[in-house]
């Protein structure tokens, strides 16, 4: 690791843990409800405690000046709900966009397992690559997606993780696999830290207990979108979040910390 990869990773995390906020579904899903006044979003959830920001490359501009001391990720490919099929992620940017964009880190999205894998590990492996020549660390998003997976079945999780260690990511994310005990499993896959997907958007209690489940099953965070940036109160919920990834808070607590009121 290059000196300039460290000092990027300790942008995007503390201590080891991390909490980032996926906040790409613009172009996935258009300007939905939390993304249209982005400047906003991004202060409340920075504001909360989040390490790190993820967007696409051309709201950069409307990131940065916001982000209250948090680090920045520029995701480099994707698709639309309305495409022909959302699974097909496709380059939008390269690592040098990336640094023109004042990212931290970079992210990439690969379904493994699917049939587009072979174009996404080939597309994954040579942002590694040229991540590597330029210091910069790389977020995969490696799912178990395709015919005949199941998404949250630990050893196909596993598998995802380590190809993406095996390609050259510093960091992973993926799937839960819906228990502390399975996740081990997951998370022991690679010797790099593995973040959780938040998925669907569910109750506070859902998602802090995942977050709990996760952290006990060593994960090192989450890189959790729509339970964040479409919540009614995002500071708060990244607070409660925050509380449970770096400070081992559980569930409960951590609702209380943050002022949410949640059925215990």
């Amino acid at each position: 690791m290059t000196a300039g990869n460290a000092a990027r990773l300790a942008r995007i995390g503390t201590g080891g843990r991390y909490l980032v906020v996926p906040m790409d579904h613009g172009l996935t899903m258009g300007p939905v409800t939390g993304l249209t006044d982005l400047e906003s979003t991004v202060d409340a959830i920075t504001a909360g405690g989040a390490d790190a920001v993820l967007t696409q490359k051309g709201v950069a501009g409307r990131v940065h000046g916001n982000l209250n001391g948090s680090g920045f990720i520029v995701h480099l490919n994707g698709s639309t709900t309305i495409g022909p099929d959302e699974e097909d992620k496709r380059p939008t940017g390269t690592v040098e966009d990336a640094v023109r964009a004042g990212a931290d880190a970079v992210s990439f999205h690969i379904n493994v397992g699917s049939q587009y894998e072979p174009d996404q590990l080939s597309q994954l492996a040579e942002v590694t690559s040229d991540a590597e020549r330029l210091g910069m660390p790389v977020l995969a998003m490696a799912y178990a997606r395709g015919d005949g997976i199941d998404e949250s079945d630990p050893d196909a999780l596993a598998h995802a993780v380590r190809l993406a260690e095996e390609v050259g990511a510093d960091l992973i994310k993926t799937a839960y696999s819906g228990d502390a005990e399975s996740f081990e499993r997951v998370a022991t896959a690679a010797s790099k830290p593995v973040l959780i997907a938040g998925g669907s958007k569910g109750t506070d209690r859902e998602t802090l207990a995942m977050v709990e489940g996760a952290i006990e099953g060593g994960a090192a965070g989450v890189s959790m979108g729509r339970s964040i940036f479409q919540h009614e109160s995002p500071e708060a919920i990244t607070q409660a979040i925050s509380a449970v990834v770096h400070d081992d808070a559980s569930a409960d607590d951590a609702a209380e910390r943050a002022g949410l009121a949640v059925d215990i």
